[in-house]
């Protein structure tokens, strides 16, 4: 006797995708609107002074020196024409990048060995080490201006700008150590004992495993340090009296008349110099942001 089975349903076919539901979002509420607010013109407030920087250096300087704003204006390069015709101004440019480069690579380079020590290595005076790190970064390096230039002096290195790279090394050090070190120590000591128990060296677990993980650290110190090198005023005023030996801090001093200061090309000439800062940090934002808050609070 033979048994019949029923048939199988036949497989139906899937379903279309339910359509995305739309979110509503409720009222703002006040305390939020206030926040934005906030936010919004404390961001105005920060913007204005650049803005006014930028289009001062685009006016006319019959525009400048007057009793009512002018928001309204046909653009001129005379400015900046004038900012860049100063004598040796070059010079100023090659001096400052090559001083500025210099001393964060530096930095960055001693401060990588320093940091993994103080992080990874247990050794006496490590905690006199990193409470001296602390108080070179607290230092304020204007009150030794004077002390520099006597031994600078005596040594026949005034007007030298190895020695300049030298000093902008020295203060650039600490606050660089003392980030890495936060970014080290939030490394999992596990990765760097499995790269060692697959073959490799301490410093060859180091390079291939903890440095490629120090990006974000390098980018924050990177830029904190730079602009630290680029904006320093106090130390080649005194020390490098010669022309051919200074930076674009004392350029920026160079544009008086007879009446008094050029406003036009002073603006032209402080927006050159705030280009390549500018330019860094945009490059850099996202990644630098979180290193400087990453690497401050771990470790």
């Amino acid at each position: 006797m033979s048994t019949t089975t029923a048939p199988k349903p036949a497989p139906t076919a899937p379903s279309a995708q339910p359509a995305q539901r739309l979110r509503t979002r409720g009222p703002l509420r006040p305390a939020t609107v206030a926040k934005n607010l906030g936010a919004l013109l404390l961001a105005l407030l920060f913007l204005f002074p650049v803005y006014w920087m930028f289009s001062s250096a685009l006016k006319p300087s019959s525009e400048i020196l007057t009793k009512d704003p002018v928001f309204v204006f046909t653009p001129t390069m005379q400015n900046f024409e004038k900012a860049t015709g100063v004598d040796n101004f070059w010079t100023y440019v090659t001096n400052s990048l090559v001083v500025t480069v210099s001393a964060v690579l530096l930095a960055l380079l001693v401060a990588l060995a320093a940091s993994f020590a103080i992080a990874r290595m247990r050794f006496r005076g490590r905690k006199g080490m990193v409470l001296a790190v602390m108080m070179a970064q607290m230092a304020p390096w204007e009150v030794m201006v004077i002390a520099m230039y006597m031994i600078l002096r005596d040594a026949e290195m005034l007007n030298s700008l190895p020695m300049l790279t030298a000093i902008y090394f020295v203060m650039v050090l600490p606050f660089t150590i003392w980030t890495l070190r936060g970014f080290i120590a939030a490394v999992p000591v596990s990765l760097e004992e499995a790269a060692q128990i697959d073959g490799c060296t301490r410093g060859q677990a180091f390079r291939k495993v903890i440095f490629p993980l120090l990006a974000p650290g390098l980018m924050s110190t990177s830029l904190f340090g730079f602009i630290t090198a680029w904006n320093e005023f106090a130390m080649v005023l005194i020390l490098n009296k010669d022309k051919t030996a200074q930076t674009l801090p004392l350029w920026l001093t160079q544009f008086k008349t007879a009446f008094g200061n050029d406003w036009g090309a002073t603006m032209a000439a402080s927006s050159l110099f705030a280009v390549p800062v500018l330019l860094i940090f945009i490059f850099l934002q996202r990644k630098a942001v979180g290193g400087m808050t990453a690497g401050a609070v771990k470790g």
